[in-house]
């Protein structure tokens, strides 16, 4: 059946239609669409997919074949780059479809039943000008974190050089980190930190990012069957609206856009063995991590660069889709697009 609708295809693309039987086409296709998805499952997404390509195909069609006629050098120039927009929208839908049409579905593999054989985790949390009220959460539910005690080690990367981040650490016997400038920001912070620090893997969370008890015994299974993985990146999660949700009271009923990335792009990126590094709520093994030069400092985008240098070397990452940190959204619109660009 598929055979036959793929070799059919072309024809419903390129066909001429009168604008009643393009009417119909496309009252079918919505309503195929309407009741396809209704139903779960991966079929229903693909025959979605199919019936998105077909509709678009037919119009980019159209486009370059019924609308270029121009008259004049300015109608030349700006249909041009109009025409020019649509397809490179219409490539990036494509590649989409490509990219997320087949979710790996990645399930946390168990760790062996003797502890003893467990890895050592070192817990890296960056900070420079959080107030210790958001901190403290995360550390202390670091701490809890279910793993044998001497097996892991919580680090408070603190940037800021504050008293009271100090006093805190020393109270809880957790470890206050400090260097002596903030060169490179958070990239720059960790990769002091690993300098002195030996576990075998390393785990970051920012500093608003709560940690379940189970997050590590999650996390880690992979690493023993994949040699060659380099990092294993979970979702952020966030219990607070951020200003979009807040102002048009969405939070909590309609997805936003960390649930299309986390839910569906990432997931999507790990069949290709593409998975990045995100910045938070995830785990790198030591050695990976040094030999790449650790966490990149030649762009902003760090974390997904650090990613990029990992997969050059031949190796791989992952993404296990279960949310087992909850952190604080943006809180302003300012706040929210500054993190965006």
């Amino acid at each position: 059946a598929w055979i036959a609708t793929v070799a059919v295809l072309p024809a419903v693309i390129i066909t001429p239609l009168t604008l009643h039987q393009q009417l119909t086409l496309s009252v079918v296709i919505l309503i195929a669409g309407l009741v396809v998805n209704r139903f779960a499952g991966r079929f229903a997404s693909l025959v979605l997919i199919f019936l998105s390509v077909v509709a678009s195909s037919r119009y980019m069609y159209w486009r370059v074949t019924e609308t270029m006629t121009m008259d004049s050098v300015l109608q030349i120039v700006l249909g041009s780059g109009l025409l020019m927009a649509e397809i490179y929208a219409f490539v990036v839908l494509l590649l989409g479809y490509v990219q997320t049409a087949w979710p790996l579905g990645r399930k946390p593999v168990p760790l062996p039943a003797d502890t003893a054989q467990w890895p050592t985790i070192d817990v890296f949390i960056p900070t420079y000008n959080e107030p210790l009220s958001v901190v403290r959460p995360t550390v202390l539910a670091a701490q809890a974190i279910d793993w044998p005690r001497d097996k892991i080690n919580i680090f408070v990367l603190d940037d800021g050089r504050r008293e009271e981040f100090r006093v805190f650490c020393e109270a809880i016997g957790v470890a206050h980190v400090t260097r002596t400038d903030n060169k490179h920001a958070k990239a720059g912070n960790i990769n002091a930190a690993l300098k002195n620090t030996s576990g075998e893997f390393v785990a970051i969370f920012d500093c608003d990012h709560i940690p379940t008890r189970s997050f590590m015994q999650i996390a880690l299974g992979w690493f023993g069957r994949e040699p060659k993985l380099g990092m294993v990146q979970l979702p952020h999660y966030f219990f607070s609206p951020d200003p979009f949700e807040k102002n048009l009271d969405t939070f909590g009923t309609v997805p936003n856009e960390g649930e299309l990335f986390y839910g569906l792009i990432q997931d999507g990126n790990d069949l290709w063995n593409a998975t990045f590094f995100c910045g938070s709520c995830a785990v790198l093994r030591r050695t990976i991590c040094e030999e790449v030069g650790g966490i990149a400092v030649e762009t902003v985008t760090e974390d997904a660069h650090t990613a990029l240098k990992i997969h050059r070397r031949g190796y791989s990452t992952a993404y296990i889709a279960l949310p087992q940190a909850a952190g604080l959204a943006t809180e302003s619109l300012s706040g929210h697009v500054g993190q965006r660009i």
